[in-house]
């Protein structure tokens, strides 16, 4: 940390001749994953720092996070826009006719729905049309220098490195996000390594270019995480008025018909079959005992695994529905608005401290926090309705 002190304190080039150093200390690391030292030079000649990216350490300089994903400080009637899910449900429709015979070997093979890895690209890249703005190469290696995951970040630079020789993919094509996730289905390095298929048989697995081989390594990525055929990914359901919206966490976890006999109704008088109410489920209330609320199955939580997003998962799992039937959420989103994320990061804190929350201090509203908040409104006498809201702020402070 002192020579990177040090580096960070002279000009630009000094900087650079830190970086290149560091690129240069990689070669034996490369060269045990099979490559060459024509194509690892070839690579990283003329490689430069991105200083620029999110989640960053850079010595003498203020701290950088990572930028505030939409999944996390939209609130959701702002993250699955209506009008976003109606186009891409429309252009998934058409992309299932034109793809339908590699569609249906994918879920032949493995028990995906077509609309399932239509609705993760749509998500991913709008279908191939976002141009994914980073380099590389560019990214990882920076966030292998200066990162806050740095380790993680090194063996990802390696792998792509590997890809590369490999000639998966050209140099130009090798575009990604911030975070370095690259393709159409938004794939780490060593992701594409543990679940890439090459589904049209070319010989090479090419995420980027071929829309079979990226919609395959989507769905080989969800079975290889637990992916059970057959299973929807949700059920809106209509929550009894008398909810406890604190049950709302993945630990707590019951055969469908329990909550079925226990006031929650499917919203649209659906009837489920005794196989159905014998699978598990999980509460998911996204606004607390606001807005529309879930009974999740396991398959839920294996496209959480994907992005570990809740409104990922809705968004996603709702998309893919979408293409088979218009009809939207059945309860309207409530008109609530997201705290701040340093404000909840503060909620956060004060729950730590009086032993109701053990999680992440994020400044996220996720499943755990929600809880956490509803078991505080319980024992500060407010109205419980797992939402971080400025009542429950300003009783947190008057409490400190």
């Amino acid at each position: 940390m002192l020579l990177l002190a040090i580096i960070f304190s002279h000009p630009a080039r000094a900087a650079d001749a830190g970086f290149n150093q560091f690129i240069a200390s990689l070669w034996p690391d490369a060269q045990k994953e099979g490559l060459s030292r024509t194509t690892f030079d070839a690579a990283t000649r003329g490689l430069e720092p991105d200083y620029k990216l999110p989640d960053l350490l850079l010595p003498g300089r203020p701290a950088t996070g990572a930028p505030s994903q939409a999944e996390f400080v939209q609130v959701p009637a702002d993250y699955v826009k209506e009008a976003s899910i109606a186009r891409l449900a429309v252009e998934g429709q058409r992309l299932m006719q034109k793809h339908r015979p590699a569609l249906n070997a994918i879920e032949a093979r493995f028990g995906v729905p077509a609309t399932v890895v239509l609705a993760i690209w749509g998500r991913e890249t709008d279908y191939g049309r976002y141009a994914l703005p980073y380099d590389l190469l560019r990214v990882l290696a920076t966030q292998a220098y200066v990162g806050r995951r740095k380790e993680q970040y090194r063996t990802e630079f390696i792998l792509a490195l590997k890809i590369l020789g490999e000639g998966k993919v050209t140099r130009k094509d090798m575009r990604s996000s911030w975070a370095g996730a690259t393709g159409l289905t938004q794939f780490l390095p060593s992701e594409l390594y543990k679940h890439g298929v090459d589904f049209d048989g070319d010989g090479r697995v090419d995420i980027w270019n071929s829309v079979p081989d990226a919609l395959a390594s989507a769905a080989q990525q969800l079975v290889n995480k637990g992916w059970q055929p057959g299973l929807r990914w949700a059920y809106e359901v209509r929550a009894p008025a008398n909810v406890d919206c604190t049950q709302g966490v993945p630990e707590v976890t019951r055969p469908i018909g329990d909550w079925l006999r226990a006031g929650f109704v499917p919203v649209r008088g659906q009837k489920l079959s005794a196989a159905e109410q014998a699978q598990p489920a999980s509460l998911l209330q996204p606004e607390g005992i606001y807005g529309p609320a879930f009974l999740t199955t396991k398959n839920y939580f294996v496209i959480k695994e994907y992005n570990f997003s809740d409104l990922y998962v809705l968004f996603v799992g709702h998309l893919s529905d979408r293409m088979i039937s218009p009809q939207s959420f059945a309860t309207p989103w409530s008109a609530s608005t997201q705290l701040r994320t340093a404000n909840v990061e503060a909620m956060q804190r004060h729950l730590t401290r009086i032993g109701l929350y053990g999680d992440k201090l994020d400044g996220k509203a996720g499943m755990k926090t929600r809880a956490a908040l509803g078991a505080y409104q319980k024992s500060a006498g407010l109205k419980v309705d797992c939402w971080p809201s400025e009542a429950v702020l300003q009783s947190m402070s008057k409490a400190k």
